[in-house]
């Protein structure tokens, strides 16, 4: 059985089904959400007319001042379903349902719509904000702090071909972290993101091992297997068998946070649920679970891309 903390990229409803909610749940629910809380949905007569578009849309529909232009895919179906991905929203109807109903069925989840259509635009905006711009000088996050990307081909006489120390061209008074790559100037943008990506996992991997073993003791617990995750929609998972799976980019947040994500897995291995006797685990090693909850769900992670 596993047990994680995940965010859905995308959201389906269908007419006959209760709307699924992105937002935060709390501590007595099973999930925990990667995005930030779940925004309002625009409202007609309230600031500007909101437009939303997909690439494919053939039909749209208009929520008071709100346009959304959907796509529409007539299928051997019962009911009306509704997606809301990345492109915007999808419609699956049946093929004998006439357009009338479909768009009637649209103005009744008008509000779940606009919603999860707020929640993909902010979340493009969101990864469009934290891409890096891989060259000489770029900035990344590690362990809360910002760290400079320096290309030095004298960091080779290192085993990992990385360094990181203090950098000699901050400020006076200043204390910045350079991250030294044994790679020339005129590397690659491929090249640099490889890099740094590699050394970040290397420290990845030997956090949450430290950690791992810092809390499997404070819960009785025993950890048998610890890898790396990369997945785009969680941070964690456990199965009952010991294994912990833990997302590598947890290293661009600050130790607390990952004390948090860690403590959280690790008390799977004891409660595989999300009830009163897993949180009460939790908080006994991790006494501020909401704020680190909060830094999950507010903080940029950069995009490898």
């Amino acid at each position: 059985m596993t047990r994680q903390l995940r965010s859905p990229d995308a959201v389906q409803l269908s007419l006959f089904d209760p709307p699924r909610s992105a937002s935060l749940p709390e501590p007595s629910a099973p999930g925990l959400a990667r995005g930030p809380e779940a925004p309002r949905p625009p409202v007609a007569g309230h600031g500007a007319p909101a437009i939303y578009r997909h690439p494919r849309a053939r039909h749209e529909v208009h929520f008071g001042e709100h346009c959304v232009g959907y796509e529409l895919r007539r299928a051997r179906r019962r009911s009306i379903g509704f997606a809301v991905g990345v492109e915007g929203l999808s419609v699956a109807a049946p093929r004998w349902v006439p357009q009338r109903d479909v768009e009637a069925a649209l103005r009744e989840k008008a509000a779940w719509i606009l919603r999860k259509l707020t929640e993909q635009q902010q979340r493009a905006e969101r990864l469009q904000a934290a891409r890096v711009d891989w060259r000489d000088g770029a900035t990344i996050a590690f362990l809360g702090q910002r760290v400079i990307v320096v290309l030095d081909p004298r960091a080779g006489t290192t085993p990992s071909g990385a360094l990181l120390d203090t950098d000699a061209g901050a400020p006076l008074g200043a204390v910045r972290l350079a991250l030294r790559l044994a790679l020339p100037h005129h590397a690659a943008p491929a090249q640099i993101r490889d890099a740094v990506q590699s050394w970040l996992q290397r420290q990845a991997r030997r956090i949450f091992e430290e950690r791992c073993a810092h809390f499997a003791a404070q819960l009785g617990v025993r950890v048998r297997r610890i890898s790396l995750s990369s997945a785009r929609t969680r941070w964690g998972s456990a199965n009952a068998d010991g294994s912990v799976r833990l997302n590598w980019r947890l290293v661009h947040f600050g130790m607390a946070t990952i004390d948090y994500v860690v403590a959280h897995e690790l008390a799977h291995l004891r409660h595989m649920d999300h009830g009163p006797k897993f949180w009460d685990a939790v908080r006994s090693v991790v006494p501020d679970v909401e704020a680190a909850r909060g830094t999950l769900n507010s903080e940029l992670v950069p995009v490898f891309d």
